[in-house]
């Protein structure tokens, strides 16, 4: 601990991302990276920013860009918020519509950036259990709370919360922002941004870095009523104005231009994602029903932790999180066929 450091920064216990490991011919199942790569015409927008322009500031508002969302989505720019990936967006969250006097809710298995964003802005957080089934149960989110926030499907288990869920819990909480984080919606779920407009306490994140391949450049966005998303204009512009740069505008809407592309690119991840299930099942394996581009599995015999060693010694890296509830358990990203592939060799080895 430096002498130097806040009192706050000696308290904080940060958030922990993936390993980027950097052994060569890895099979890196751990991180939820899109195996099929962003569209040719994303690189092509990128390709075309790369000249004089780069010496000017970035369009603070993401104007286009705001627009092109708005229109896929079928809701007005006003009601779109950009920010430096999902995670930045959801941290202007915490700080702008959760700061009530009272805990804020959220699973006790989920995204594990939750409660340090809580612990970040001094703000109380309250884990409701999982059933046994690891799924929502939106009866316990009937009481009192300063926010709500859960991932659809959730991370890591993968689960997904039918809409009419969404909803009970919606309108049991009307006087409190109801936060649903669609990370990975693209990969067989319905989005909750089709009730923006019925629910004035209800913000929708997503994210560019899974279906469209592209967390490499830091896309994200809010989607709500204009006035949650104004709380979140005046935190950003009181932290960085220009969170997205140009080439992230650019490849940003290019992404969301070729529907072809992204469409494809879900349908193969969901394919793989059930071939993966399958064989996972074959070998004695419990497979959490999923929803994402990664499958929450544990073998009925085998630690979880035992596995990811082993798995490491094949060059296979997949994500084992040594915490109560799911110790046993590995989130195991889809990736290519050939990916796929090795991983299951690997596991019929063990």
């Amino acid at each position: 601990m430096s002498k130097f450091w806040s009192p706050l920064v000696s308290s904080l216990v940060p958030y922990v991302p993936g390993e980027q490991p950097k052994m060569a011919n890895l099979v890196k199942l751990n991180t939820n990276e899109n195996p099929f790569g962003p569209s040719p015409k994303v690189i092509e927008a990128i390709q075309a920013e790369l000249n004089d322009s780069l010496r000017l500031y970035p369009d603070p508002e993401g104007e286009s860009l705001r627009q092109t969302i708005a229109g896929y989505h079928s809701v007005t720019p006003e009601q779109v918020f950009l920010g430096n990936g999902s995670d930045e967006v959801l941290a202007h969250i915490f700080y702008a519509l959760f700061q009530h006097g009272q805990p804020v809710l959220f699973p006790d298995v989920t995204y594990s950036f939750y409660p340090v964003y809580c612990g970040l802005y001094n703000i109380e957080g309250k884990k409701i259990l999982l059933n046994d089934s690891f799924e929502i149960n939106p009866e316990d989110y009937k009481q009192p709370n300063g926010g709500i926030i859960f991932p659809n499907p959730n991370a890591p288990t993968g689960r997904y919360l039918d809409l009419e869920h969404v909803e009970t819990i919606l309108q049991a909480n009307p006087e409190r922002v109801v936060v649903v984080d669609e990370a990975y919606i693209d990969f067989g779920g319905d989005t909750a941004i089709t009730l923006v407009d019925k629910y004035p306490n209800l913000l929708v994140s997503q994210t560019l870095s899974k279906a469209r391949s592209l967390a490499g450049l830091r896309v994200g966005f809010a989607i709500g009523h204009p006035d949650l998303v104004e709380a979140l204009n005046r935190v950003k512009n009181s932290f960085n104005s220009y969170p997205l740069d140009r080439l992230a505008l650019a490849g940003a809407k290019a992404a969301y231009e070729d529907e072809a592309w992204f469409q494809k690119s879900c349908k193969g991840v969901i394919s793989e994602r059930e071939r993966v299930t399958k064989a996972l099942e074959g070998l004695n394996f419990e497979v959490l029903p999923s929803k994402a581009n990664f499958v929450f599995t544990r073998h009925r015999e085998k630690s979880g932790e035992s596995l990811s060693k082993a798995l490491r010694e094949q060059g296979i890296i997949v994500r084992h999180f040594n915490k109560p509830r799911i110790s046993d358990f590995l989130r195991i990203t889809v990736g290519t066929p050939e990916q796929n592939d090795a991983l299951i060799t690997g596991l019929e080895s063990l």
